[in-house]
């Protein structure tokens, strides 16, 4: 089965100014706060354009400014909702993320689960001129990313199916013939491997992280450009992700203490 092209394949009329200023509000959204030089160093830019784009997210109310720190705005809050709940989850684990791209100079990508989409909410980009990137803060089909799939494996056939009972109207359905041998697979394996079912020509890995009582609460992942990827890679990367998550677990034990 072909997978349906990907909707979120970067339009040919993108506008750099108007991605740096979603890809602001998104961050809002996640962390809750942020200064000029974080908001710049998040998007890769000058700290006078972030401070413009912040300055134009304060002018519509996407944001509000409290000193020299900026947080998510009226119109992107949203009632009884902690904004910033992922920062703790971000903070913990920046510094595996960063080392696991350093080992393979491949992209690797942070997301949770939010019913049957996976958020990325952290992103570690590798340094090559081809590479996978500028995914922080987008939504994909559960079933169509590696970290996705790495989460719902823990989750019995039976609990999968039903996640998918209430699909909203458009929205898509993943064949159940074709996703539960995938997700045995993966649970066979330990590890999620996608081969372009999120985006065409790019190939990812992926563990799930887990909390103290041993839930599913997000996933790493390393993702490439599926022509440069070599099976022998597999074992190698696996093996430093599932370090690497060993070690955002750990930390995140240790900041609950």
């Amino acid at each position: 089965m072909q997978p349906a092209r990907s909707s979120k394949d970067r339009p040919a009329y993108a506008i750099a100014s108007v991605d740096h200023a979603l890809r602001l509000a998104a961050l809002l959204q996640l962390e809750g706060a942020t200064t000029v030089t974080d908001a710049a160093t998040h998007l890769g830019v000058a700290p006078s354009t972030a401070h413009r784009l912040l300055a134009m997210l304060v002018y519509r109310d996407f944001a509000v400014r409290e000193g020299r720190r900026y947080r998510v705005g009226p119109l992107l809050a949203q009632p009884g909702q902690a904004t910033g709940a992922m920062g703790p989850l971000r903070e913990a684990a920046l510094g595996p993320m960063t080392r696991l791209m350093e080992a393979f100079d491949e992209t690797v990508n942070l997301m949770v689960l939010t019913r049957r989409l996976v958020r990325f909410i952290a992103e570690v980009e590798g340094t090559r001129a081809l590479r996978v990137g500028h995914r922080a803060g987008m939504v994909f089909p559960a079933h169509r990313t590696t970290g996705g799939l790495a989460i719902l494996a823990e989750r019995s056939d039976d609990e999968v199916a039903a996640l998918y009972a209430d699909p909203e109207e458009g929205e898509e359905v993943p064949d159940f013939h074709v996703l539960f041998p995938r997700l045995e697979s993966v649970r066979q394996q330990g590890f999620a491997l996608n081969h372009g079912l999120s985006e065409k020509g790019v190939l990812a890995l992926g563990v799930a992280l887990h909390d103290e009582e041993g839930d599913p609460i997000a996933s790493l992942s390393l993702a490439m450009p599926s022509s440069r990827f070599e099976p022998h890679l597999v074992r190698p990367m696996v093996a430093a992700l599932r370090a690497a998550s060993r070690e955002v677990e750990a930390a995140l034990r240790e900041q609950v203490r």
